[in-house]
């Protein structure tokens, strides 16, 4: 299989690729128009013909939704992680038994409006009701994302979702601990594997997958610092990779003095006790190990973590409600919320403080009382002067 590139008009592109017909041999053309620079058009041609060769190719006239679906979840192999790869499958399998038949030239917003409807109402593929607006406005997301494709490729004259509304997702109710109870959680846990995790939830907000790759290395005592370069992601089939954090940039978390004394205490007691198992501890070694000394996968962390404060009869969290419960201190202690955002890692304080409204009226009384005193102060000062 072969394909060129023909200049039709500046900026417009004929790229023609030679196929030979497997049963008669015979050779015939198909044409693609395309626009964009020449550069652009070799890397296009050249994926069309990668797409011909492994059988996802279709003519674009008679293209499926579902067809489009496959070749577009194929584009994107190479570009996202692969738990998000997972649940964009999750979601195109929701998608394409109520649109996938449909040609892509003759999908309308009505249809894709109905699709959301039905998804509501009976979606569960399982049986047993329809799927929650969170699930359904993921629909809407990939929906938008790969229709955006379609039209960048050239497929679609405009893309369908514009006209389109997602149902409105309620933000869950946040569960965050307050400090007696964040203390009982740590004093409950000590002595047991969940400890230095719970410790690093709880002090320094980290995520769990950042707590299953952290590392002695990343830890700098004498500083006070904790660098977070890595995460731990886990698919549904239980591989783990590596990958940077979720705001793509790794970043530096200023350690509390009680966090200090624990993570000494913690790493000695490690180091002792990998040395009965004839392993020495190193930079290298794992800060958080499980009860056989294995590094954690996320989903052991959470699981184990349910049954702990079950057994412990603590309130009823996720691990990741000790990350909020962080976040939710420094905020109620008047931390500038960059600061806090910072910490976090969110990739814009929007979302630090889209995440953490709760705390903001609190936080607007405290701004309140602070200018009101601020304000009488300077007034009686001025009287005083004048008198």
């Amino acid at each position: 299989m072969k394909g060129h590139i023909r200049e039709r008009s500046p900026g417009h592109w004929a790229i023609v690729i030679d196929v030979r017909d497997p049963k008669t041999g015979k050779r015939r053309r198909r044409w693609h128009s395309f626009r964009g620079t020449k550069r652009e058009a070799q890397v296009e041609c050249a994926r069309l013909i990668s797409e011909m060769q492994s059988g996802i190719s279709v003519d674009p006239s008679r293209m499926t939704v579902a067809a489009f679906l496959a070749r577009w979840m194929n584009h994107m192999r190479t570009i996202v992680s692969p738990r998000t790869l997972e649940v964009y499958s999750e979601t195109v399998a929701r998608i394409t038994p109520h649109i996938g038949a449909i040609p892509l030239l003759k999908l309308r917003p009505d249809e894709i409006a109905a699709t959301y409807a039905a998804a509501l109402e009976r979606g569960r593929r399982t049986g047993g009701g329809g799927l929650s607006p969170r699930s359904v406005h993921m629909m809407h997301r990939l929906l938008v994302q790969s229709l955006k494709q379609a039209v960048k490729w050239q497929l679609l004259a405009r893309n369908p979702c514009d006209a389109v509304s997602p149902p409105r997702v309620e933000r869950k109710q946040m569960k965050v601990l307050d400090a007696d109870t964040a203390a009982a959680f740590m004093e409950a846990a000590r002595g047991r594997a969940l400890f230095m995790p719970i410790v690093l939830g709880v002090l320094c907000g980290l995520r769990r997958g950042e707590v299953a790759a952290l590392r002695w290395r990343n830890v700098a005592l004498d500083a006070g610092r904790l660098s977070i370069v890595a995460s731990v992601e886990q698919t549904n089939g239980g591989h783990l990779r590596l990958k940077p954090p979720k705001s793509g940039r790794s970043r530096t978390v200023a350690l509390p003095a009680l966090a200090i004394e624990e993570l000494r205490r913690y790493r000695l007691i490690q180091a002792e006790e990998l040395l009965r198992l004839g392993i020495r501890q190193s930079d290298d070694s794992h800060v958080c190990l499980q009860p056989n000394y294995q590094p954690w996968a996320p989903r052991s962390l959470s699981s184990i973590f349910g049954k702990f404060i079950k057994a412990a009869s603590l309130p009823r969290i996720r691990l990741h409600d000790l990350r909020h419960s962080h976040a939710t201190h420094l905020l109620m202690a008047n931390v500038h919320p960059k600061i806090v955002q910072e910490r976090l890692g969110h990739a814009n304080i929007a979302t630090t403080m889209d995440l953490y409204t709760h705390v903001m009226p609190g936080m607007q009384d405290e701004a309140a009382s602070r200018i009101d005193a601020t304000l009488r102060t300077a007034l009686t000062r001025r009287r005083n002067t004048k008198g």
